[in-house]
């Protein structure tokens, strides 16, 4: 038998064909700052595994695998930005396989695929911008809490939650939001384009739909998992590398190694504590607004 029939039988080598490479990069939770003990999506943070994503020469696609209830829409913008900017540059397509949800900022994600693919039971859309808050005025005056307050411009406190509510403030705050909400839908026309087949007062309402809907809606182009969809697209030998963060857990709660003594005490672990359920509350009620 001659060498190169030979090295053909072999399982491994460089002669062998080992298919084409696709960079798997997760983009899961709450966009914008989580607290303590948990990161959220934000530019600085997902910088460099994004770079790592659309790193390697010669290969097939980027796949996102999203699964977010939104949060910040600027983190949300940012993040999308980088992941077009890069996929053009590199001439890389991308795909975007949603899972629990991809609603809100985490539809914004999604939108920085060339195609999105989702369960039937994923939830998509929530293509609009919602600010939450209370009010404590009135809690504070039955026990007898005085406020004191002093600025310097009177629209200063417009939101304050121990004052009353102010028209003002309200109007100010819808203006933002409706802000907000015309570069979403532009972000949305622009990325979805004809494939979008639903009314825009249906679409942009705020409303969310289950993956058939959506698909319908054109907010998706199919329905379908990350693994069969690649296998379908770029053949059975399509090798999938997955882009991680640093599993270390002192890295992801922000400790130190090199920390002086004392820096990483149960002192500032306690301190944080507070915030961190707060942030946990939050990040509860997001996914909440969606039934998960």
């Amino acid at each position: 038998m001659n060498m190169t029939k030979l090295l053909a039988k072999l399982p491994f080598g460089p002669w062998r064909d080992a298919g084409p490479i696709v960079s798997v990069l997760r983009l899961s939770g709450v966009i914008g700052q989580a607290g303590a003990f948990r990161q959220g999506l934000t530019m600085s943070n997902m910088a460099g595994l994004i770079e790592r994503a659309f790193a390697p020469k010669g290969q097939a696609a980027v796949a996102l695998v999203v699964n977010s209830p939104g949060g910040s829409p600027v983190q949300s913008a940012l993040i999308a930005k980088r992941i077009r900017d890069l996929a053009t540059e590199k001439k890389v397509p991308v795909f975007a396989f949603c899972e629990d949800a991809a609603a809100s900022g985490g539809y914004w994600l999604a939108c920085a695929a060339d195609e999105i693919w989702a369960d039937e039971s994923s939830i998509l859309g929530s293509i609009g911008v919602v600010s939450a808050g209370f009010g404590a005025h009135e809690f504070i005056e039955r026990y007898g809490i005085e406020r004191r307050l002093y600025t310097a411009g009177d629209k200063k406190v417009i939101l304050d939650p121990f004052s009353p509510e102010r028209e003002d403030g309200v109007a100010h705050l819808k203006a933002i939001q409706a802000e907000i909400h015309e570069a979403f839908k532009a972000m949305v026309r622009d990325r979805r384009g004809a494939r979008l087949s639903g009314a825009e007062e249906e679409l942009f309402s705020g409303a969310f739909w289950a993956g058939r809907r959506a698909l319908e809606l054109g907010l998706i182009d199919g329905i379908g998992d990350l693994r069969s969809v690649l296998r379908g697209r770029f053949g059975e030998k399509v090798r999938l590398r997955v882009v991680q963060e640093d599993r270390r857990w002192f890295r992801r709660m922000g400790f130190r190694v090199d920390a002086p003594v004392g820096a990483n005490t149960l002192d500032n672990l306690a301190a944080a504590l507070p915030a961190a359920a707060l942030s946990a509350v939050e990040e509860r009620a997001l996914w909440s607004r969606y039934g998960l």
